[in-house]
């Protein structure tokens, strides 16, 4: 039994709100299918490792207005994945070959109530579950290689004659990838509505269905009628032991599940005060880099500052570079004493950026010395009101747009002030400047 397997799911269920069961067994699922060699596949049937949950998403209501829904969670639960079938219809041979690379592996299936309204909040759903179970270090959520795929089980509810009308549910296999979740939904969903409209055939009167999803022709295709779960006949296996799961297996994995995409949103937004939009760029890219932020500020930089660094600076090296933030060169306390400094007009941004190139390539030299080096110098209040009054009579146009109501006209000549004296400081430069054009001096 694969202990690992087991711990995960745990895991997955305190990500998931979910209720973790303290008894869960192992049942036989018997069906014959060409990827299931031994004919029957090890699951769970009515005692899940974990129980009812929720996961939160942003999605629009009636208004079009962003606001959060629960999405609730049936169950979540272990059991070993199956081989993966390999149609090749393009050639007209019709061939099919079976993989069976993965066949026995262990596979967390999450399975959530009808919760879901449209293929745009199934898409944003997936996007959001695949985020947190990365989160989690559960999966690597590679589509594409079959760490993360779903099935989709549509039907449409409308009103007909007064009455509210169901089409019978068809469910979409192994969708490996959010645009062919959504399209086939799309597809399906219209499908479902002009059969309907030919047949008039209600949920129950028609067979459930299980359709593949072909991406290049953007269409559903029938596999075989969905069975019910008697038609599995499902029955204890006889070769596992029950699995007893006590509180302290529980609690051995909240550190894991300490952090979410959730809770980092409210925590950079609320907390940090963080605009939205920077704190969900952060979020998106991983627990690591939300992780490396929060040692910035614990580290003492500023929020907003580091937030700019992090966008700016940090998230193109590691992506210019192809690598993630646990091989960033820069370790947080060096970058946040390096954004100390900048908090502190010991050094300037530009002068800021040259070391922090210059740590890049060496992480090794020594931060203070470089920062004591390239900081900048105390200018004379006189020195520096002699700058401004010359940088104002130099250009005449830059008052005349101030005194028109363009303050913004103002950051020109912080460029011209650097020249003439690199140690100025561009915020008393501009607060000098735009006081000596209020005064007339």
């Amino acid at each position: 039994m694969n202990q690992t397997a087991i711990q995960y799911a745990i895991r997955a269920g305190i990500g998931l709100n979910s209720q973790i069961a303290s008894f869960t067994k192992w049942d036989r699922k018997n069906y014959f299918y060409p990827d299931l060699p031994k004919g029957y596949q090890t699951s769970q049937f009515d005692l899940p490792i974990c129980g009812p949950g929720f996961l939160e998403i942003d999605t629009k209501n009636g208004d079009g207005i962003l606001a959060k829904k629960k999405i609730r969670i049936i169950r979540a639960h272990l059991e070993e994945d199956a081989g993966k079938s390999l149609h090749d219809e393009v050639s007209g041979k019709a061939d099919t070959r079976i993989d069976l690379n993965r066949a026995g592996t262990p596979l967390l299936e999450i399975v959530s109530e009808p919760d879901l309204s449209s293929a745009e909040e199934a898409k944003t759903y997936l996007m959001e579950m695949r985020l947190l179970m990365m989160y989690l270090g559960i999966t690597d959520g590679n589509m594409q290689e079959g760490s993360l795929r779903a099935d989709a089980n549509v039907n449409l509810h409308f009103d007909r004659d007064g009455e509210v009308a169901a089409t019978p549910i068809v469910e979409i296999k192994n969708l490996n990838s959010f645009r062919a979740v959504e399209r086939a939904i799309q597809y399906e969903s219209q499908r479902q509505y002009d059969l309907f409209l030919a047949d008039g055939k209600k949920i129950g009167e028609a067979p459930k269905q299980t359709r593949g999803w072909d991406d290049d022709l953007g269409v559903t295709t029938v596999q075989r009628e969905k069975e019910d779960s008697a038609d599995y006949r499902y029955f204890p296996c006889p070769d596992l032991v029950p699995v007893t799961i006590g509180q302290s297996d529980i609690d051995a994995q909240h550190a894991s599940a300490s952090i979410t995409p959730n809770s980092a949103r409210s925590k950079l937004e609320t907390e940090l005060a963080l605009r939205a939009s920077d704190a969900e760029v952060l979020v998106q890219q991983g627990r690591g880099v939300v992780e490396y932020f929060l040692k910035l500020v614990e580290g003492g930089a500023s929020p907003k500052r580091a937030s700019a660094w992090m966008l700016q600076d940090v998230l193109r090296t590691i992506n210019d570079s192809g690598i993630e933030i646990e091989s960033f060169p820069i370790g947080s306390t060096a970058l946040s004493t390096l954004l100390q400094a900048v908090d502190l007009n010991k050094i300037d941004t530009a002068r800021a950026r040259e070391i922090y190139s210059k740590l890049l390539t060496d992480p090794a030299l020594d931060l203070v010395k470089m920062i004591e080096s390239m900081g900048i110098v105390a200018v004379d209040t006189n020195e520096l009101m002699e700058l401004c009054r010359v940088l104002l009579q130099e250009n005449p146009d830059v008052i005349a747009k101030v005194r028109g109501g363009n303050e913004k006209a103002i950051a020109s000549l912080i460029g011209q002030a650097k020249k003439k004296n690199k140690n100025a400081d561009p915020r008393q430069v501009q607060e000098l400047c735009l006081k000596m054009i209020a005064e007339g001096t």
